[in-house]
């Protein structure tokens, strides 16, 4: 069957493109990675142009290999709250975009906490406000860049989401528009109204005219021949935050359905239906996707270190040389002999929030060998994660029997067991790694009309890799309190 799909995924490591038939089977893929910016402790900035550079250098490499005159599309999904600020009609970026990671607006936060506007905030957007989001750091950019400020009031520059800034550029300045799943994740959106908020937009000095248009994940963007490197124009359609794309890859369109993404971090969304109810203290509200004006929202966890933790132990530690080796190291040891990793690099996020915490290594003792630091690290990411969905359990009020999982992780059985065990759930793992990149190309072939509705994917025939617990509840409960003894500590 043909290619019919090609999904842009641009993350917050590096920028993908994906060609997909339309049973979602990955005909080809190319990926460059970029640069991670710090110019002070707490500061993360991409540069906006490289990530352009490289959008266009991974179409380029497929369009290399591939004959891409069948393209019914092009889909993007995108690292959801970092924020761009660029010029009009040119789309040339006026500042180093701000990261999701980037602690800079975290004392514009305690301000307005302190003036007492937090409960106005989560009320409308779902969302903490928590400097995680992308307004704070906008007003930081008012308060510290007064000429930026002024472009953005007369109309001189736009800011958006990534896939504001590629739709924008795809489209030589066409089309400014986001779709609902990332202009949610703004602190600047009213996820009942779907609307921007007005009131919010003053508050973070954010001009309502330099935002984006919102539209449905399923519409049209515009079409693109990406700078001449495709053969024709295709339509841009099929727009989505990648968590909320995953989601919808994983196929969890009923209510109570959950997913956790490994990556960087781990996002955890639970599909809570169609009516907005507000989270309970740790999770956030999410819209999940927009479908002809219908809303699906959604609970989420947000864990800032997961595979991040990984790869600190090989750049900073230098106790592995490449990550695939924890599955060996972890397995090489009965069980964390005492040692527990607490990953709060850049604090602890849900469902504790606390910004101010820092990671630490609990338990060591002179019997400690690294198999033990190297388990713990794994051990960290499947703990975090049951912290959560005990939270969502409670708070929803949904027993949640099965977990989907997906992302680059998950090609760590050993991990995999350990999330089954300590969670103590099935967990079912995506027979399609670039699952983001497969979930903005289902949204886009629904738009398109190549599929008759979101439930269709479940005829595409999929063989998902199953996990059942194995370790006795009673251990995984004396791990977990283990682990929140060391969060203890840390907080």
């Amino acid at each position: 069957m043909s290619a019919t799909l090609l999904s842009l995924d641009q993350s917050t490591s590096a920028t993908k493109a994906v060609l997909f038939d339309d049973r979602g089977a990955v005909r080809d893929k190319a990926s460059r990675n970029h640069r991670q910016i710090y110019p002070q402790p707490g500061w993360v900035e991409h540069d906006a142009d490289e990530i352009w550079r490289n959008t266009l250098a991974v179409i380029q490499e497929l369009a290399a290999r591939q004959d891409l005159s069948p393209l019914a599309g092009l889909s993007l999904t995108n690292q959801r709250e970092t924020i761009v600020v660029f010029e009009r009609g040119t789309g040339r970026p006026l500042y180093p975009a701000l990261v999701w990671q980037c602690r800079r607006g975290e004392p514009l936060c305690r301000e307005l906490r302190e003036a007492g506007h937090e409960d106005t905030i989560r009320g409308r957007t779902g969302l903490k406000l928590d400097t995680y989001f992308s307004a704070s750091k906008l007003k930081w950019l008012a308060r510290e860049q007064p000429d930026l400020a002024r472009k953005l009031r007369e109309g001189d520059a736009l800011v958006g989401t990534v896939d504001t800034y590629l739709i924008y550029r795809l489209t030589q300045g066409a089309v400014f528009a986001t779709d609902t799943t990332n202009a949610s994740r703004t602190l600047l959106y009213d996820i009942r109204r779907l609307a921007w908020d007005e009131e919010l937009c003053a508050l973070f000095d954010v001009p309502v005219r330099a935002l984006p248009e919102v539209r449905d994940s399923t519409a049209r963007f515009g079409a693109t021949a990406a700078g001449g490197i495709l053969p024709r124009p295709v339509p841009i359609c099929g727009v989505m935050g990648d968590s909320q794309a995953s989601l919808f890859a994983q196929q969890c369109f009923q209510p109570g359905t959950v997913k956790a993404t490994f990556g960087t971090g781990t996002s955890v969304l639970l599909n809570t239906g169609a009516t907005f109810v507000r989270p309970p203290d740790g999770l956030v509200s999410a819209l999940a996707w927009v479908i002809d004006g219908r809303p699906t929202y959604g609970y989420e966890g947000l864990i800032n270190c997961s595979a991040a933790t990984i790869a600190w132990l090989r750049d900073q530690l230098g106790l592995i040389r490449d990550v695939r080796e924890t599955e060996a190291l972890a397995a090489a040891v009965e069980d964390n002999g005492g040692v527990y990793l607490v990953p709060a690099f850049a604090g602890l996020s849900a469902p504790y929030w606390k910004p101010e915490a820092r990671a630490a290594i609990v338990g060591l003792t002179a019997h400690t060998r690294r198999e033990h630091v190297v388990r713990a690290a794994l051990e960290s990411i499947a703990y975090q994660l049951r912290d959560v969905l005990d939270l969502m359990k409670s708070g929803a009020g949904i027993a949640v029997q099965s977990l989907r999982g997906d992302g680059g992780p998950t090609a760590n059985r050993f991990l995999m067991q350990l999330v089954a065990d300590i969670c103590t759930v099935e967990l079912r793992v995506s027979p399609v790694p670039e699952a983001s990149a497969w979930g903005a190309a289902s949204a886009g072939l629904l738009g398109l009309g190549r599929l008759p509705s979101p439930e269709a994917l479940a005829t595409l025939g999929r063989s998902w890799t199953t996990y059942q617990p194995q370790l006795p509840t009673e251990r995984a409960r004396q791990w977990h309190e283990g682990w929140q003894a060391a969060v203890k500590r840390v907080l």
